[in-house]
């Protein structure tokens, strides 16, 4: 591992939290003669010195492994099992997504994949996708949900505001992360036939609320929902961190029957 690699990362998450080195040190409650030491490669950081900046600058867990092999230590997030969560918040979800029905609610990874869902969301998406088949597939993600005409851009009442909201998303978590998987994401939903070019660039008016209203209709089947996205606070592990958790509730008394039908 090149020595050089932990200054450029602790620089670089830096510019990107948009802190100077008197900010950061004064935050991180460290010299600030230290932290240019330490970006400059003068200084060898500790492990404790690693965490103690990189949670500081509320750098995703994936990250800060990353720092932290950079300056020679062990990764401390990695999650056992091949990634999977641990079985007792495994066991949790599960239950959340049973409670929830007859609404819908999926288990999205970080990379926005659809790993899990409950039996409400199987039976009303299969109704809403061009091609059901396709939901079968383990690499189905919510940008290929929303942007590809095979699955459900076309049930989508107002697609543009859905899909323009969706890359809001990705650019600033993007912005936020750094996270390649989502610049792929990104770049992807960017190449799909009928995004405006004007969408490539964040729209800075654009209030990212926590609750966005969706409204599907395939057939004589019309539905609304208002979703939600929740996460895990304080996970311990990168791949609890990037559990994503989204919930549709009913905005009518119409989609709440039809889905109690199911």
């Amino acid at each position: 591992m090149s020595r050089s690699l932990f200054p450029a990362l602790l620089k670089y998450w830096r510019g990107r939290a948009g802190l100077s080195q008197l900010d950061l040190s004064s935050a991180a409650d460290v010299s600030s003669r230290h932290l240019s030491y330490l970006e400059t490669g003068r200084a060898k950081p500790s492990e404790a010195m690693v965490r103690r900046l990189f949670e500081t600058m509320a750098v995703p867990l994936r990250h800060q492994d990353e720092a932290l092999v950079a300056a020679g230590f062990a990764p401390r997030f990695a999650d056992p099992d091949r990634g999977e969560a641990p079985a007792p918040v495994r066991a949790a979800i599960a239950r959340m997504l049973r409670q929830h029905e007859p609404f819908p609610m999926t288990v999205l990874d970080g990379g926005y994949r659809l790993v899990d869902r409950n039996e409400a969301a199987e039976a009303i998406f299969a109704l809403m996708v061009a091609q059901p088949d396709r939901l079968r597939s383990a690499d189905v993600d919510m940008v290929a949900f929303v942007f590809d005409a095979a699955l459900a851009r076309d049930a989508f009442v107002e697609w543009p505001l859905v899909a323009r909201r969706m890359l809001n998303r990705l650019q600033r978590e993007l912005l936020r992360t750094g996270d390649e998987r989502v610049r792929a994401l990104l770049d992807r939903a960017l190449a799909y036939p009928g995004v405006d070019e004007a969408w490539r660039h964040p729209d800075d008016g654009d209030r990212l609320d926590a609750t966005l209203e969706i409204h599907l209709r395939r057939g004589d089947v019309s539905l609304g929902f208002l979703t939600t996205m929740t996460t895990f606070t304080s996970p311990g592990t990168v791949s609890l961190e990037e559990v994503r958790l989204e919930s549709f509730f009913p905005l009518d008394e119409a989609t709440r029957q039809f889905c109690a039908a199911l």
